[in-house]
């Protein structure tokens, strides 16, 4: 409390404000009394925390660390005159000390302000002043409190006459209020007491002392603290008398003591309160006041709830017995009599009454710390409550069987009360229905964990079977539709809902968003037929025994549906408990679906005219949705053709909105007319919501194609995201799910450019690079961009990665000119993808360049969007011949150099520069990971220079390039030569191509390399040959086709061929395979097969571009094989028509069947290729069971697996692999089967699973997956895992892709 010399000279300046106390060590009767009045305004100021301290120990510890805990500490006149005190007292002596030490610390004798403190300090203390001003108070505060003292006895005996006096009148009055919660038992004033009075009070509150003894003591006791009575010795004798006293026949002592003990609850620690608890909960029950009772119970109730909140702050021992007094007390059992008799309501009867949902239960068992000690207890001692709360419910459950002819509205508590809110009384049959709701929520909490599931099974006196959880959960389903039902209106009213239906809703409910142990009791047959029962019954047309059948249906259909959203639901719902087979009853899913087509088609009876028809339809088309939306549930549900009737449905609503007829000025007319209205969009709305996620997956989308509905889904899709309806993050992975499956199939990417999403897309994003329509986005200057692609950015960046497929991009760009104005205005912002071409990546002309404010920002961005896209061959094809984008940044290049006199110029290194050497390199060099160097996008750590060298004109440097490593000597090897010798063997043994097939796996496992160049070529040459003179194996038929006699020049064909003519002949040459004059020798290839393949295609007449006369891309199948037998054009050719009457030809060949007759007329006619709707769907579909953890990954990074799949496919996995593994991938796929295209993609997946993981969280997976090659990656290391899919799934893959030719 001393000053230091600083504050010292304050106070001097600020003078002393209130009373100025004597200067030297002397006080006067006058000082006194006011010492004594600033005292009292003190406590007066503190009386809140003092009488809140549990003893008095803890109120000295109070005032004690005043000064630390309140903030208007130095504003009470007490401690104002205190501090002026000193400061008159020991001033001087500091004063005078700190010029000594300053004349020494000048000297070097004293240093630092610390000393200083010290040195002074010490000096005041050994002070005489500061010794008798210390005594002096001592002496002026013992009189003081003595004084203070007195009063208080005076002021207390006052009190005492006027509490007298005010019983007396009390006593004579009307008395209101005598609840023992009521606020007047946490008011009252606190006395003091020794222990000899509490051991005398104890005295007097034994029940063998006289009335008038007994209320004096209980006014008394009342008045003290409950600390100082909880602590003394006699609480023990204290504690027993209370017992008794509380079941006095006189209200009055049970009155008071029940204001003590609600006192003792509010004021009082938690180890204390137990004892008062633990008293009170040993209440006699067999008293026939139950008045009294309920008082009792509420105040145990009460503590109940708060008890939670603070008892893990104590020792466990305090709330074990908390919780046993509780469990002994709920546990008492009343005699056999008749259930609604007052004299034997058992404790759980007052507790339902005033808990009726078991909030005290949810409590004890919220926190682990407690929930353990209540199942232990619940285990060891007190099992019968969990017997009496199952009791309950099945006796309930037995009424309402009893009454479903009845009519009954027995158990409607709430529409009692709703009509008669002065009624306080209770008949029997609402007790027990009370008694039925407690147990239902006790029940309903107590399994949810892994502890309460553990006290089951429980054996019932009057059942010789045990319930299991089981019959418990189907017991609570059974009450769904078969409770007594209530009218809305008497429900509404309430803001608690206690129908059997609505609390079996909730707990049901918490059941299917738990994990873990209670989702899994919920996930059993049993339990999903008592949900199904309802709706079997209609199905089947049996009679119906239910009160409300539409509510019953929406609960079903709610709780179907969550259970539907999770793994293991699903899962239950489309297989059954144990994988159930096909011989069995039909699965959930098979029910539900067929019922969901009877509602669709109004083919149910019972709902005829219902009101609420349209809202059960779309609560069972939402469950099926949940079905559909993944790859195993749409497998299940096609067979019903869902799909149709969603669309039928769609197509009768869409036709009866048109005609609703215009509003006439009549008010009622309009409003029934704006009402319908509205129910039919709404209906139309849900149809179309259905529809639109059947897209989630490859094959929903192409059934969608079937059903007409695309413009109107992709339509409904944009406005819903317009009117920013989705917010959820979860529902925004979906939407891009959907987009990006979308984007793989042209007819879908038209849908998106025509509804506008395209160009809201495009706007969004020049908003966030440049500026927007209106003015107020460039007000505030946005922060200098680090990252090449702004954060900001990054969203709108993703989206157009999932997007810009190569279907997509040749449907918005293909024979489309970029603009090239020679003007653009600041104002015009691009609308579509050819005006982000011509903005953002050709910046050809300075007015492009001076149209931008952030040049280099929006040009880097261009040219990272521009590197993905071009990462697909035939996207980078289109873009060259059409945009020659590689001469526009080679011109760009050329110009960013140093002007020099001397010599040619040095390029400039910057962030443009840098990007576009990486895009060139990628666009004009093909090769995989080992066989093609690219440069990187930054500079050397060490040197902090650029080492890769730039280039401004076309070839690319041979740095680039790995070298070819040379080819091993070729050895012999038994395997490969048995191998040969049964494919050039002219005889065909029975299972001569499964012999062929077990040697070339063994090949391909112990000497994998052996398996290319000539020897690879003769393999697959001879095996499909014999394969093609098989009537059995062969797929498709062919007529017969000769190869045109003259050469077939490179001008014959188009520019993106030619152009990958270019690309391919570049690529052989650099791997050796091809001589100087191949390009003539592909080009004969190519136009040939084109010829050959245009006598199995059929004219459709389609807006789409991909559907006309050529196949919309570059033949890399053709051109792989072209250079697997090193430039033999008649050999390649050869091959190649006998491998096109062959299935596999349908998956690896991809413009095998561009057009063709084979397919269905609407499958040509949609422009999907069955390497889409089939193998990328089955890859998808695996990989949920294969590599959960990737799958998971691709949903939460909006992006698809089957996107990267058709990519890595179409383009033979060139750039992405080796030759090598390419030349292994043709040779699994022709040999083993083209399943193994399937099992191929689900091998690299998990070959880069981590990689997908870590890209993931860093949220450009699309970006990591289409640019970077697949480093690591072999073939023959993976063919093991590819044989343990085969094993798995052969059957049921090859099933659906030998259905390509049949309409699905």
């Amino acid at each position: 409390m001393f000053p230091g010399p600083g504050e010292t000279r304050r106070l001097r300046r600020r003078g002393c404000q209130g009373p100025r106390p004597p200067k030297m060590s002397h006080f006067t009767s006058e000082d006194e009394a006011l010492l004594q009045s600033m005292l009292r305004q003190l406590l007066q100021s503190v009386k809140e925390k003092i009488t809140g301290a549990p003893s008095a120990e803890c109120a000295e510890e109070i005032l004690l660390h005043l000064e630390e805990t309140d903030e208007n500490f130095h504003n009470y006149e007490f401690v104002k005159y205190l501090r002026q005190y000193i400061k008159n007292t020991v001033g001087p002596v500091i004063e005078e000390e700190t010029e000594k030490c300053t004349s020494a610390q000048s000297q070097g004798e004293i240093s630092g302000y610390d000393t200083l403190v010290q040195h002074l300090t010490k000096k005041a203390r050994e002070s005489k002043e500061y010794r008798e001003m210390i005594h002096a108070l001592k002496n002026v505060m013992m009189v003081v409190v003595e004084s203070l003292i007195n009063k208080f006895e005076e002021d207390r005996m006052h009190d005492k006459e006027l509490a007298s006096k005010a019983k007396k009148e009390r006593q004579s009055g009307y008395y209101t209020d005598n609840c023992s919660d009521s606020d007047s038992s946490f008011n009252q004033s606190y006395a003091f007491m020794s222990q000899e009075q509490l051991q005398l009070l104890t005295e007097k509150l034994d029940p063998s002392q006289p009335k008038e003894v007994r209320q004096e003591a209980l006014q008394t006791l009342c008045l003290a603290p409950a600390s100082d009575i909880l602590n003394s010795e006699s609480w023990p004798s204290l504690r027993k008398h209370l017992t008794i006293s509380l079941a006095d026949p006189d209200a009055t002592f049970s009155e008071k003591i029940l204001r003590f003990y609600a006192k003792t609850f509010s004021s009082s620690p938690f180890n204390m309160t137990k004892e008062v608890y633990t008293s009170l909960a040993g209440l006699d029950v067999s008293n026939s006041d139950v008045n009294r009772l309920l008082k009792k119970v509420r105040l145990l109730n009460e503590y109940q709830k708060e008890a939670p909140s603070s008892w893990i702050r104590h020792p466990e021992k305090y709330m074990e017995e908390v919780v046993e007094s509780t469990l002994s007390l709920l546990s008492l059992k009343h005699k056999p009599n008749h259930p609604a008799s007052p004299d034997f309501l058992s404790p759980m009867h007052f507790l339902a009454l005033l808990d009726i949902k078991a909030v005290w239960f949810k409590k004890w068992t919220h926190a682990y710390y407690s929930r353990r000690v209540v199942f232990r207890l619940l285990e060891r001692k007190y099992k019968s409550l969990i017997n009496a709360a199952v009791q309950q419910c099945l006796d309930y459950f037995e009424f309402c069987k009893s009454a479903v002819n009845k009519n009954s509205k027995v158990g409607d508590f709430s529409q009692q009360h709703c009509s008669d809110m002065q009624d306080f009384s209770y008949t029997g049959p609402e007790l027990q229905y009370i008694y039925f709701v407690h147990s239902l929520c006790l029940l309903g909490r107590l399994l949810i964990y892994k502890e309460g599931q553990n006290l089951f099974p429980v054996q019932l006196k009057n059942k010789k079977a045990t319930i299991s959880i089981t019959d418990v959960l189907v017991l609570f389903v059974q009450l769904i539709y078969s409770s007594p039902s209530y009218p809305k209106t008497a429900l509404a009213a309430h803001t608690e809902n206690y129908s059997p239906e609505s609390l079996v809703m909730e707990i049901l409910q918490v059941f299917c968003d738990q994990t873990g142990c209670a989702a899994e009791c919920l996930y059993t047959d049993t339990v999903i037929d008592a949900l199904l029962h309802p709706v079997q019954s209609l199905l089947n047309g049996t009679e119906v025994y239910i009160n409300c059948l539409e509510t019953t249906l929406l609960d079903v259909a709610d709780i179907l549906a969550r259970i539907a959203a999770s793994e293991d639901g699903l899962s239950l719902l489309l297989y059954g408990e144990n994988e159930k087979n096909a011989k069995d009853s039909p699965t959930a899913a098979h029910v539900l679906v067929q019922f969901t087509k009877k509602l669709l088609h109004d083919d149910v009876s019972l709902l005829s005219g219902s009101e609420f028809m349209p809202v059960v339809k779309g609560a069972f088309i939402f469950v099926c949705r949940q079905m559909y939306r993944t790859c195993e549930g749409l497998q299940m549900l096609i067979p019903y053709g869902l799909h149709e009737s969603i669309a039928e449905a769609w197509r009768k609503t869409s036709l009866l909105s048109e005609r609703v007829p215009t509003p006439v000025t009549d008010a009622d007319s309009t409003s029934s007319i704006s009402q319908e209205s509205k129910t039919s969009l709404l209906w139309e709305e849900t149809l179309l919501d259905a529809l639109l996620n059947f897209s989630t997956t490859p094959k929903g989308l192409f059934l969608l194609h079937s059903t007409d509905a695309m413009n109107d889904c992709v339509n409904f899709m944009f406005n819903s995201l317009s009117k920013k309806i989705q917010t959820n993050e979860y529902e925004d992975f979906g939407n891009r799910i959907i987009v990006t499956q979308m984007a793989t199939t042209p007819m879908a990417a038209v849908s998106l450019q025509n509804s506008g999403f395209i160009k809201a897309l495009v706007t969004e994003l020049w908003a966030l690079l440049e500026c927007g329509k209106d003015d107020l986005r460039i007000i505030q200057p946005k922060s200098t961009p680090v990252d090449p692609i702004d954060q900001s950015c990054q969203k709108s960046f993703l989206f157009l990665v999932n997007l810009l497929t190569y279907p997509a991009v040749f449907e918005l760009l293909s024979k489309r000119d970029i603009p090239n104005k020679p003007m653009y205005s600041f104002r015009e912002v691009p609308t579509d993808i050819i005006d982000i071409i011509d903005r953002l990546i050709i910046l050809n002309s300075e007015a492009k360049i001076h149209s931008l404010f952030n040049y280099e920002q929006s040009h880097i961005f261009g040219l990272r969007l521009l590197n993905v896209l071009c990462c697909e061959l035939n996207t980078l094809l289109l873009l060259e011949t059409q945009y020659k984008v590689s001469q526009v940044l080679l011109t760009a290049q050329e110009e960013n150099v140093t002007e020099t006199s001397e010599g040619p110029g040095v390029f400039i290194i910057d962030g443009l520069s840098v990007e576009r050497n990486h895009v060139l390199v990628r666009i004009n060099l093909i090769g995989g990971p080992q066989e093609r160097i690219l440069p990187l996008r930054e500079l050397d750590k060490d040197s902090g220079l650029y080492p890769w060298p730039m280039f401004s004109s076309l070839p690319v440097p041979k740095c680039y390039l790995a070298e070819i490593p040379r080819k091993a000597e070729f050895r012999q090897d038994k395997d490969l030569d048995k191998l040969l010798r049964v494919l050039r063997s002219p005889e065909k043994p029975t299972g001569w191509a499964e012999i062929c097939r077990k040697q070339f796996c063994k090949v391909m496992k112990t000497r994998p390399d052996s398996i290319s160049g000539p020897i690879l070529a003769e393999l697959i040459e001879k095996f499909v040959s014999h394969l093609s003179e098989s009537k059995t194996d062969c797929y498709f038929s062919t007529g017969s086709y000769k190869a045109m006699d003259a050469d077939v020049k490179k001008e014959n064909l188009s520019s993106v061929q030619q152009l990958g003519v270019e690309m391919t002949v570049r690529y052989g040459k650099y791997l050796n395979l091809l001589k100087e004059d191949a390009e003539n020798g592909l080009c004969f290839v190519l136009k040939n097969c084109e010829e050959f393949l245009k006598q199995q295609q059929r004219t459709v007449v389609s807006s789409l571009c991909c559907l006309q006369e050529h196949y919309a891309g570059y033949d890399w199948f053709a051109s792989s094989i072209f250079l697997i037998m090193s430039g033999d054009r008649e050999r390649t050719l050869m091959f190649l028509q006998q491998f096109s009457r062959l299935f596999a030809s349908a998956f690896l060949w991809l413009p095998r069947l561009h057009l063709s007759m084979h397919l269905p007329v609407t499958t040509v006619e949609y422009g999907i290729h069955p390497v889409y709707f089939c193998s990328a769907h089955h890859v998808e579909m695996l990989l949920k069971a294969e590599l959960p953890l990737v799958c998971s990954a691709f949903q939460m990074s909006g992006f698809t697996p089957s996107q990267i799949c058709l990519q890595w496919i179409t383009q033979c996995f060139w750039n992405y692999m080796d030759w090598s593994e390419i030349c292994h991938y043709i040779a699994i796929c022709i040999f083993l089967g083209p399943d193994y295209q399937i099992y191929m993609c689900i091998s690299l997946f998990r070959h880069l699973q981590q990689d997908i993981l870590k890209h993931t969280e860093a949220r450009d997976l699309q970006v990591f997956l289409k640019e970077e090659a697949l480093h690591g990656f072999r073939v023959s290391d993976y063919l093991d895992y590819m044989e343990s899919l085969e094993e798995l799934y052969r059957p049921m893959l090859l099933k659906d892709m030998r259905n390509i030719t049949q309409n699905t």
